[in-house]
């Protein structure tokens, strides 16, 4: 098992190795916000810089370059499993797509056609917006969700050729979006209101919120049979350098969300930023730079013994 971890101010690479972990920055670049590998080849990844653009390694993080995107402030990137094109979302709020590795990219300019698009607005940079999230539809390649913070969930069924609106029953404030891995119709989001989901491909959601007491929700993962999210009591805490007060829930079919605490502490001192759900494993990131582990579906845990240059924070997991 390989991970790789945005730390803000670089890139740290986490390897399996035994009963423990490895830890090596393989970048050193500050703004370091988001990543993206490649689900085709796991050598490959991409990583988004707030102000510096998008890095690509091919060789698992040993080496970078500069795929030279034509907007610097880069806050999402996405490698699509049906097709292989990489799509970065920046701020001000743009979506560019490549089909070569992102050795070149086009802008998908019907995005900034949306009728809403004037009220797009980011809390703490009123100015402005960003595209906090793309989810490319791993069983459509012409499927594409993408998530402006703050101004909507927007769709589009044409490669991003055209789009759809804010869609009705999501969350307008995007923090991150999943498709289930094996029902094709089936997305979840995670947004500063509550969760949500959809059973038509994106099309329409559902709030899905019973059984939380914190409904400021961050990251979002899924497996076969349920659907993880992370949850703080707000922006402020979530963010603020004060205390998260944080949980992670696990919701199973026809249940309410459960918080799973066994082995975590609870409730969580740091915000955990991502969730990754993988070859029956769960991990957690945490904005501190803690890394859990859970091979039960959350129901225990245990924390990731790290060799290394451990990362002291963390945005994003890959």
């Amino acid at each position: 098992m390989r991970l790789h971890a945005a730390t803000g101010d670089g890139i740290v690479r986490l390897d399996e190795l035994g009963d423990g972990w490895t830890a090596g920055r393989s970048l050193s670049e500050s703004g370091a916000q988001c990543l993206a590998v490649d689900p085709a080849d796991p050598d490959i990844v991409y990583a988004g810089l707030r102000e510096g653009g998008v890095r690509r390694s091919v060789d698992g993080g040993e080496s970078w370059v500069n795929c030279r995107l034509p907007e610097p402030g880069v806050f999402s990137l996405a490698v699509s499993a049906a097709d292989g094109a990489v799509y970065a979302g920046t701020e001000p709020s743009r979506l560019f797509r490549s089909d070569d590795r992102g050795e070149s990219w086009s802008e998908l300019e019907a995005l900034l056609e949306l009728p809403s698009r004037p009220t797009w607005s980011f809390p703490p940079r009123p100015w402005t917006s960003h595209v906090r999230w793309i989810a490319p539809s791993p069983h459509d390649a012409n499927l594409l969700l993408i998530g402006i913070e703050l101004g909507g969930l927007m769709r589009s069924t044409d490669g991003g050729r055209s789009w759809q609106d804010h869609r009705p029953g999501a969350q307008p404030d995007v923090h991150s979006l999943a498709w289930h891995p094996h029902a094709p119709g089936r997305a979840y989001e995670a947004g500063g209101g509550g969760a949500a989901f959809s059973t038509d491909a994106g099309e329409t959601w559902q709030p899905a919120d019973d059984g939380r007491d914190r409904h400021y929700t961050w990251a979002v993962a899924v497996d076969s049979d349920c659907w993880y999210v992370s949850a703080s009591t707000g922006p402020y805490a979530a963010h603020g350098r004060r205390d998260p007060q944080a949980r992670i829930y696990r919701q199973r079919p026809g249940e309410p969300w459960q918080p799973l605490s066994g082995g975590l502490p609870e409730p969580l001192t740091a915000m955990p930023y991502a969730l990754i759900a993988t070859d029956g494993r769960l991990f957690a990131g945490l904005a501190d730079g803690q890394l859990w582990e859970s091979r039960d579906q959350g129901e225990s845990w245990s924390p990731l013994r790290l060799n290394g240059d451990a990362p002291e924070a963390l945005v994003a997991l890959a």
